[in-house]
């Protein structure tokens, strides 16, 4: 009996190829983005999730800020007064020069750990003792592809290497990769002991927050951490004679590190999970939409086996065994379906990494939990798509059957037409959603951004002993616009400090950042000063801190005018700082959080880096000669330099990476509708061609044909609209508001929705009604 369903299906199949076509390719790409895009919010969903994730939590700082840095000082007064927790502390940079005899490389990810670390996180040894790798001065531990780089297959146990032409570190450890989705990525692991000469100071001072200091720290099992929280109170007054109201170490769980929007300062900017449970939603979207057009295209193929039916029925074929062809041929179709879906997915997994900023591993497909949801895929489109044709096709009356009035079935406002209406809403929100990304995507990198940006490079100065010498290097090259020595270009944030203003109120610490720029700084980057002076150069021996203050700071002393704020004075600790201009808030961060206050001043001894503005003509070359004057003056460092839109760009990486899944997927859905939408106007082109052949006979033109066909598509779409515009609104505006500074949703984007829309189905059926109507009305009316 399944062999004579098979065979049926198979003869069906070959028989009717257009349409099984359109129901392959469809699904096929339904299942592959479906895979995919569980992968990709899976991979998110699940970072940090070591052995022991839910028993590690990371010590942050809260004063004004919730920062996920904390001073060195902390972590070993908590092994002492907390014996039963093992705690850790990483100095996170995020590159770092590794010199090998001859050979130098830059390497991202480096970090100086302590000897706790790995009784912490599970990393996976491949040589090395966990407990002691790091436990003495100059180890080092790699990952595996690093020491297989360094060293090829040579066993890099007790190789010496050189970091930062400073230390020459013996290898005591190799573990193996970690996965792309950790909050602390890792590829080097220098021991803390080798620098704690260098940062015992920093070791004592409880407000010395460095960048990229990090303490974690691990319960014992069955612990809970209000035990933990109700001791951290008396143990700041304890150790630092602070008051816990003023200050505050919230303990954050390690699996909420990558969601915790409130936290400046971490590693990976961390996002919201909103974004991939919409990702998730697209991706039911994909598959609804697909299933959609199976069962459109069954719905309307069954007129085609009505007198099939029929025949069965008067044969003596009963209901459920009708039922059973049906679902059997749809299962052979999914079944193909699903296999071409999961090699396409396996391909696209395969370069995901430079398609969406994820790597992804095809081998993830044989997990147990991705083949278990591959099955229920399977077993969920197919009885979507399968059971309500199974039940049109088999429900027909054999008499009505062969008297050929199986049509009545697909007339009417029927659910084929509802379920056209609902493909059209899917592809209009995602186009609104698609769009809305894509305005606050140029937003965040190119719009009210405070500065120029255009040409920039930006590298560090090794030395500063010897940035005269490379200033007049750099000024007198061709092909260089422009020079900024500083602390930092305006995106590239160097640091808070507290400060005072009790004139003003502000008897505690306030949090501003503190620039340190030459003469030159405020035009080249095109700074728009709102009163006062720049930044201008000071002699040695003028002592006075002279400092020009952006506008959120001025507002935060209550002074609403610029002018009013010339002359006035802030405190840095015991330092006076004089007010002398006030320059319009620029976009020293992300626009994650709202502008900070600023303040810029003149002090070389902290110019670590140099911006460059490159002339438009040959900037490959011009970059390519400072390279070369770099170099010369600082041999044992290697010429790395950043474009200050790339910088920024850096800032949304993660946006970035969903708003690629969006466009890319959101192209995906609306191919999969267009492809239903093409297989309905193919049938009723069929359907109807007798009466094409009678109008055109009757003398319409081209045009009148055309809108027959389309007119009915036209009201789909303005009713997908009404449902689509107020669920896309909805959607997007919960989404900006994850955002301290966004775009706002005005009606062009809807118009620009409904107009695709419009212009999507014209195109669709455009090919179809015009072959239909440049048939020659004797050739239709004869075959009819």
């Amino acid at each position: 009996m399944f062999r004579n369903y098979f065979l049926i299906a198979f003869r069906n199949i070959r028989r009717n190829w257009s349409y099984t076509f359109l129901n392959i390719f469809g699904l096929t790409l339904g299942i592959a983005s479906c895979l995919i895009l569980f992968l990709v919010v899976r991979n998110e969903l699940t970072y940090d999730n070591y052995a022991k994730a839910n028993r590690i939590y990371r010590v942050t700082w809260n004063a004004i800020d919730f920062n996920s840095n904390i001073s060195l000082a902390v972590a070993p007064k908590m092994r002492a007064d907390f014996p039963e927790l093992k705690v850790a502390q990483v100095m996170y940079n995020q590159e770092a020069m590794i010199r090998i005899n001859n050979q130098r490389f830059k390497e991202r990810d480096f970090v100086v750990a302590d000897e706790y670390l790995p009784q912490i996180f599970d990393f996976q040894w491949i040589s090395g003792n966990p407990k002691t790798a790091l436990s003495e001065p100059n180890a080092i531990v790699l990952t595996e592809s690093i020491a297989k780089k360094y060293f090829g297959n040579k066993d890099p146990m007790g190789q010496v290497i050189n970091v930062e032409n400073q230390f020459n570190a013996k290898v005591t450890g190799v573990i193996k990769d970690l996965p792309p989705n950790r909050s602390v990525p890792i590829q080097i692991m220098l021991s803390f002991e080798t620098i704690r000469n260098q940062v015992k100071d920093d070791m004592n001072n409880i407000y010395d927050i460095g960048g990229g200091f990090f303490t974690f720290m691990l319960l014992p099992e069955n612990y809970s951490i209000k035990r933990v929280e109700a001791r951290i109170p008396q143990f700041i007054h304890k150790n630092w004679d602070l008051n816990p109201k003023e200050v505050r170490f919230p303990l954050q769980p390690l699996q909420d590190i990558h969601f915790d929007q409130r936290y400046i300062n971490n590693v990976v900017t961390p996002t919201s999970k909103d974004i991939y449970y919409a990702l998730f939603g697209v991706a039911l979207l994909i598959i609804i939409t697909a299933c959609i057009n199976f069962v459109n295209l069954a719905t309307a193929q069954a007129i085609k086996r009505a007198k099939e039916v029929g025949v069965r029925k008067v044969l003596g074929a009963n209901r459920g065994q009708l039922i059973r062809q049906f679902l059997g041929e749809t299962t052979v179709l999914v079944v193909f379906s699903l296999a071409l879906g999961v090699i396409l997915a396996s391909t696209f997994l395969s370069g995901s990494a430079s398609w969406i900023n994820t790597k992804l591993d095809p081998a993830q497909l044989a997990d147990p939990i991705v083949i278990a949801y591959i099955a229920s895929i399977t077993i969920t489109v197919i009885l979507i798509a399968g059971l309500y044709p199974a039940f049109v096709q088999s429900a027909f009356q054999p008499v009505e059957s062969l008297k050929d009035k199986g049509g009545k079935f697909v007339k009417g406002f029927t659910l084929r037409k509802g379920l056209v209406v609902a493909q059209f809403a899917i592809s209009q929100i995602l186009i609104v959603g698609t769009i809305i990304v894509a305005n606050q995507m140029d937003f965040f990198q190119n719009r009210d951004l405070g500065f120029k940006k255009d040409a920039i490079i930006s590298f560090r100065i090794p030395d500063k002993t010897k940035s005269d010498v490379l200033r007049q290097q750099l000024v007198s090259n061709a092909g260089v616009a422009d020079v900024t020595f500083s602390s930092g270009a305006p995106s590239y944030n160097t640091g808070f400090n507290g400060f005072t203003a009790p004139k003003f109120g502000i008897t505690k610490d306030g949090i501003c950042e503190l620039k340190f720029v030459d003469e030159n700084y405020f035009n080249m980057f095109g700074l728009r000063m709102l009163a006062g002076q720049k930044v201008i150069k000071k002699a040695p021996a003028d002592t006075a801190f002279k400092v020009v203050a952006n506008e959120t700071l001025i507002h935060e002393l209550g002074i609403m005018n610029p002018e009013k704020a010339i002359g006035e004075v802030i405190k840095f600790g015991d330092t006076p700082a004089i007010i002398i201009g006030v320059v319009q808030d620029f976009q020293s961060e992300s626009k994650h959080k709202k502008r900070r206050a600023c303040v810029l001043a003149y002090f070389p001894q902290r110019f670590f880096m140099a911006s460059v503005k490159l002339k438009p003509t040959a900037m490959p070359g011009t970059i390519n000669q400072i390279g070369k004057s770099w170099s010369a003056l600082f041999p044992d460092n290697l010429f790395e330099y950043k474009f200050l839109d790339d910088h920024i760009a850096s800032f949304y990486t993660q946006e970035q990476k969903e708003y690629t899944a969006f466009k890319i997927f959101s192209a995906i859905a609306i191919i999969i509708g267009c492809l239903g939408l093409y297989g309905l106007v193919m049938f009723a082109a069929a359907q109807r061609t007798k009466e094409v052949g009678i109008r055109k006979v009757l003398g319409a033109p081209l045009i009148s044909i055309i809108g027959l066909f389309s007119k009915e598509f036209v009201t789909l779409i303005i009713i997908a609209f009404v449902i689509a515009a107020p669920v896309g609104y909805w959607m997007m505006h919960n989404w900006l508001n994850n955002y301290a500074y966004h775009i706002s949703i005005g009606p062009g984007i809807f118009l620009v929705a409904i107009i695709a829309s419009f212009a999507i189905a014209a195109i669709t059926i455009a090919y179809q009604t015009i072959k239909a109507a440049r048939v020659n009305p004797v050739k239709s009316l004869r075959s009819e």
